[in-house]
């Protein structure tokens, strides 16, 4: 899979054929295709049920790579690719988690004290305990992810730093990805205000916070509500009876827990293992 993502070039998106069709998982035993016509494939094109790969697959592949995204774009498992933002000292956003360097690169310190030129010398260590054989490759930036992946499979991603929103707004809009980009947060203000920005908005919320949390007071301006799989029934419900076009749910990774959160009523899980879960719902696994 990693040699294949050398062969796709970051550009020449407007020379790819008028309709591609993207074999994708739906609903029921076997796949439904999703298409890509002249314009950006958008949220509304998203099957009922909706498979995330969290970080690209945190389990299946190197988090925030280019590689790993690459891989869970070609597998078809996942309908919406997830990854991390980070702003650099320059303002350039750039795709990464911690606020430190220290976990997933050879390097460290702090993700913020780099500009745009510093950042090309970054390199990701992947895990030991991965399956399969991953080069050595820097992180990417914002930009590129969306230049690659943008309109041909919906994306999800996190300001980690809520000062990048204007940033990722603008880089959004310029490519006319509004309707494909979901913008997520654990802030209902930030969620509001990126709402405002006009991009979708995505709250994120623990088991703990969903406790208290009454989520029909933010239908008005979240787009997709993401829930912690560990909250009780209780609010898992009430979540998705919230009047909040979509509730998913996070970080998944057992046959047992994605099973839950749909006879809940969930309608989107997401995933460290998209390719295994995946699978095993085409068999027949998920009610």
């Amino acid at each position: 899979m990693v040699a294949m993502v050398t062969r796709i070039a970051l550009t020449g998106l407007a020379s790819v054929a008028s309709v591609v069709s993207l074999t994708l998982t739906g609903h029921g035993p076997g796949p439904s295709p999703l298409e890509w016509g002249t314009g950006p494939l958008t949220v509304a094109a998203l099957p009922r049920i909706t498979y995330v790969a969290h970080r690209g697959g945190a389990r299946e592949v190197p988090e925030n790579s280019m590689s790993g995204l690459m891989t869970a774009y070609e597998r078809g498992t996942a309908q919406v690719l997830d990854f991390d933002t980070r702003l650099l000292r320059d303002g350039t956003p750039v795709v990464f988690h911690d606020e430190t360097l220290n976990r997933t690169t050879y390097l460290g310190g702090a993700v913020r004290g780099l500009d745009a030129r510093e950042w090309q010398g970054v390199r990701l260590r992947p895990k030991d305990a991965l399956p399969g054989s991953w080069r050595s490759e820097r992180p990417p930036t914002v930009a590129e992810v969306l230049d690659r992946f943008g309109g041909r499979i919906v994306l999800m991603l996190e300001a980690k730093d809520p000062r990048s929103l204007d940033r990722l707004a603008g880089l959004i809009r310029a490519r006319g990805l509004t309707r494909s980009v979901f913008v997520n947060s654990n802030d209902p203000e930030v969620a509001r205000r990126v709402h405002r920005l006009g991009l979708l908005a995505q709250l994120w919320r623990s088991a703990e916070q969903l406790r208290t949390d009454r989520p029909e007071r933010w239908r008005s301006y979240v787009d997709l509500l993401d829930v912690d799989h560990r909250a009780r029934d209780a609010d898992l419900l009430r979540a998705v009876r919230s009047g909040i076009p979509r509730v998913w749910a996070h970080t998944v990774v057992t046959d047992a827990q994605r099973d839950r959160v749909l006879a809940l009523g969930c309608d989107g899980v997401i995933t460290d293992a998209p390719g295994r879960l995946a699978r095993a719902a085409q068999r027949g696994a998920r009610p």
